[in-house]
């Protein structure tokens, strides 16, 4: 066993002390002494001043303070892993140091300390972290990483020889096997996470192994640019709302922990769309207060501290503007494990400051494009509409290119289910991460075309390695729109979808539509969590807490509104109470042009809708 660890180090010698492998840092860096990591010794005083200063600080502060108190009288965590994961210890862990260490720093009261010092000894004699599912560890790593740095001075010597040793056994060696380390060359989440989470460890013993510390982190700005590359060229995030929150938030963590420690970001922070991504994240919030949760996404949202890095660094404070919102809301922002991220990051920052954006559409090209619409940002009442296009193929996507939501009087009438829980379906052995066009993923009914407010042909699922953008959008208040030709997920020869807020009052959807050799079939349908009432053949009235939303069918002339079940037919689907689809099928002759329009017209709307919709072409 001694020799088999003997080799292993050698090994490691060999490959992290040799200069022309890093890329980026010089062998000769210095590092200054703990802590180091995003805070260092003295910068307390900021926050304290601003706290002080600026009582959408002290709630923030107060709720940090108020959850570590909670969790004195907590069980240490233990070792439970569900399924294949260990994530859900991996991301307590993280929040209940982070908050723990934070509240240290800035009380000075030991029974912070002392309850941190028990977690992190706890979590450091787990048998491992999991690395065959590297998530586990990279949060763990970077839980712990942050404890052991910001308590450094105060830890006893048998604790940090502790803690030290996991970092280095159960964190870092593990990322140098190849069988964990994939992720290296991911272009989603998991390289943003895992590479953040390695760096952490590595600041946090630099000291110990600084050959080894400096490859590691040289590895992860190389890599990181992977995903980052997906941010071009607006900053369009591929993989939706949720997971810009868990991607992106890890993706500033790493930056905002080298800049400090080395007063650079080796200019990822240049790459392009990545500092415009924010304006990504604000759009994607309707006006119901849900976000647009295509993919595999929840609707709920919360306070991002990460937003808090964009407002500083882009010198914008209307990128606060819907994080001000969430300040009040106690419950939800203490569960976010991040949150003494934004006490840093935002210290130069005022919430009473946050403007209302000027932009009532926000596009994004990239793999996954989306247009953003809306009629205000200060009426609880305005229209909202999300419109995505872009592929299944995509990382945690689902067969959705044409889908939309739409927002009106406070309500979602257009919906997306989102994500299901992946245990749920793991348990029962579903394939769930297999993409390819006949894989099981596309049998969940959540996943596929037929349960999302989109076009289908035949019955038929779209095609995964299809793809569409965004043609032509317009930013004019009185028809705000967006066009995509989404002909490339489909067997029909050709299908542009446009998407337009029509004098602020109502939305049309109109597809054009150009039959190949063949006939064919099409449905349209529209995903509601309303109560539905068809009143004639062409119109229905979906009533949804107590409010109205008008759905009139203006093109074909002889459609016939119908509803579907929203219940999948597999055992493995999640039930969806209290949603229902509707919409019309039509049938297509060989080599025909058919248009489908409809409008959305919500209660309230004090003109009688007469006008024609033009051709697509037209929308200028």
């Amino acid at each position: 066993m001694k020799k088999k660890y003997f080799i292993f180090l050698v090994l490691i010698f060999i490959a992290f002390n040799t200069s022309s492998q890093l890329l980026h840092l010089k062998e000769d860096v210095k590092v200054s002494n703990h802590p180091r990591i995003l805070l260092l010794q003295g910068e307390e005083t900021t926050i304290l001043k601003n706290i002080a200063s600026d009582s959408n600080w002290k709630k923030i502060h107060l709720v940090i303070l108020a959850e570590s108190d909670r969790l004195l009288n907590q069980p240490v965590l233990e070792r439970i892993q569900i399924g294949r994961r260990l994530l859900a210890t991996s991301r307590e862990c993280l929040r209940r140091i982070f908050y723990l260490s934070y509240s240290y720093r800035i009380t000075n009261d030991k029974k912070y300390l002392t309850r941190a010092e028990e977690e992190l000894v706890k979590v450091s004699q787990f048998s491992d972290w999991n690395p065959s599912h590297f998530l586990d560890v990279a949060e763990m790593t970077m839980g712990v990483a942050i404890g052991y740095d910001w308590l450094f001075k105060d830890l006893q010597q048998s604790s940090k020889e502790i803690i030290k040793e996991a970092i280095l056994k159960k964190g870092i060696e593990p990322s140098l096997n190849s069988k964990y380390n994939y992720w290296l060359k991911n272009s989603n989440n998991w390289n943003q996470v895992c590479n953040a989470g390695m760096s952490y460890g590595a600041l946090a013993i630099y000291e110990e192994n600084p050959a080894l510390a400096r490859q590691i982190i040289d590895r992860a700005v190389e890599s990181i640019k992977i995903p980052m590359g997906d941010y071009k060229p607006e900053g369009a995030y591929p993989e939706g709302y949720s997971y810009w929150g868990y991607g992106t938030s890890f993706n500033i963590m790493f930056i905002s922990a080298i800049q400090k420690v080395f007063k650079t970001d080796f200019a990822l922070s240049e790459t392009e769309g990545f500092l415009k991504t924010a304006g990504y994240f604000q759009h994607m919030v309707g006006t119901s207060g849900k976000n647009f949760n295509y993919s595999d996404a929840g609707n709920g949202t919360d306070l991002s501290p990460a937003m808090f890095w964009f407002a500083d660094r882009n010198k914008d404070n209307s990128l606060l503007y819907t994080e001000n919102n969430y300040v009040n809301d106690s419950k939800s922002i203490g569960r976010d494990r991040l949150l003494p991220a934004a006490m840093i990051w935002g210290k130069d920052l005022s919430l009473n400051n946050a403007k209302a954006p000027e932009q009532f559409i926000w596009v994004g090209q990239g793999r996954n494009p989306v247009a953003l619409m809306r009629t205000s940002w200060t009426d609880p009442d305005a229209i909202y509409v999300g419109f995505k296009t872009g592929s299944p193929s995509v990382s945690h996507g689902h067969m959705d290119v044409g889908s939309f939501v739409m927002d009106a009087n406070g309500e979602r009438w257009s919906m997306d289910f989102g994500m299901q829980e992946y245990e749920s379906l793991e348990s029962k052995g579903v394939n769930l991460w297999d993409m390819k066009q006949n894989s099981q993923r596309w049998q969940i009914f959540r996943y596929n075309n037929l349960a999302h407010s989109t076009l289908t042909f035949d019955n038929e699922f779209q095609k995964v390695e299809g793809k569409a953008g965004i043609q032509k959008f317009t930013a004019n208040p009185k028809f705000i729109s967006a066009i995509s030709d989404i002909s490339g997920v489909y067997k029909t020869k050709e299908v542009i979808r446009g998407i337009a807020i029509v004098d602020q009052k109502f939305v049309a959807v109109k597809d054009e539509i150009v039959a190949d050799q063949n006939s064919t079939t099409v449905r349209w349908s529209m995903l509601t969590p309303a109560e539905v009432h068809i009143d004639t053949h062409a119109s229905a009235t979906l009533i949804h807490k107590g409010k109205k939303l008008h759905l009139k069918v203006v093109e074909p002339a002889n459609a016939t509104l119908k509803t579907w079940s929203t219940q999948g037919k597999n055992d493995f689907d999640a039930p969806n109470p209290g949603t229902t689809l509707i919409g019309f099928e039509a049938a297509l002759s060989a080599s025909s042009k058919t248009n489908l329009t409809i409008l959305l017209i919500p209660e309230g709307t004090k003109t009688n809708i007469k006008q024609t919709i033009p051709a697509l072409k037209d929308w200028k």
